[in-house]
């Protein structure tokens, strides 16, 4: 598969961030990048959170439709109905050669905020070469991980598989970092779900989102 170019931006010493935007939301009946949480795009804010939680610059995969993106680079995948492994392979292709680390995000989880992103920075820049977010326990998303890994992640990451074949295949590299404090871990994968965020940034409107207010599984991202 040809990949984008390696894209070329000024670099400060931290990670770069990277969203998977790619899909096309099909039990939402549109795709998950552009689902609106008050007022703004679900793309919008995982951008922002990775941006305000130290990453820079931020990339983002589009796939079933054309993204802009204020403050991100998009690069797009041709390949996105293969799946997620698809996505992170062309994302971490086109993440720029000198960057150190890169935290690599679902867009469809609005609860990931800055703190989040923070805290994996802490852990990467006190030695830890990949850093997951748990909650209560569990291993969820955002993942950090180091450049020097970045060739075997995409090399096993197929279908809807990103990095797990990775992290299975080497425990010994994997810090995690306990997020559970910060608020719950959520996926929109239905209507459903996205109603009972809408109700809970309704219900707590003069608090910002609800749950943060700072800019199921993961389906691959992670072994169970």
């Amino acid at each position: 598969m040809r990949h984008p170019a390696a894209v070329s931006q000024p670099l400060r010493t931290g990670p770069v961030g990277l969203v998977l935007a790619a899909g096309e939301g099909k039990r939402l009946s549109r795709p998950k990048a552009l689902v609106e949480i008050g007022g703004r795009r679900l793309v919008d804010r995982a951008v922002d959170s990775l941006v305000a939680g130290g990453c820079h610059p931020v990339l983002v995969v589009s796939g079933a439709t054309p993204l802009e993106v204020p403050g991100a680079t998009v690069v797009h995948n041709p390949r996105w109905p293969d799946g997620m492994g698809s996505s992170l392979r062309v994302g971490l292709a086109a993440l720029p050669a000198a960057a150190p680390a890169v935290v690599v995000m679902l867009v469809d989880t609005p609860g990931v905020d800055a703190r989040v992103i923070s805290r994996l920075i802490a852990a990467w820049l006190e030695g830890a070469q990949v850093t997951v977010a748990t909650y209560a326990g569990a291993r969820r998303t955002p993942v950090l991980l180091g450049s020097a890994h970045w060739a075997e992640a995409a090399a096993r990451a197929e279908g809807d598989y990103g990095a797990r074949a990775f992290l299975t295949a080497h425990p010994e590299l994997v810090t995690e970092v306990e997020c559970g404090d910060l608020g719950p871990w959520r996926d929109l994968d239905t209507p459903v779900d996205l109603a009972r965020w809408r109700d809970e940034l309704h219900d707590h409107a003069g608090i910002g989102d609800g749950l943060h207010d700072h800019a199921g599984d993961e389906r691959g991202i992670l072994p169970p």
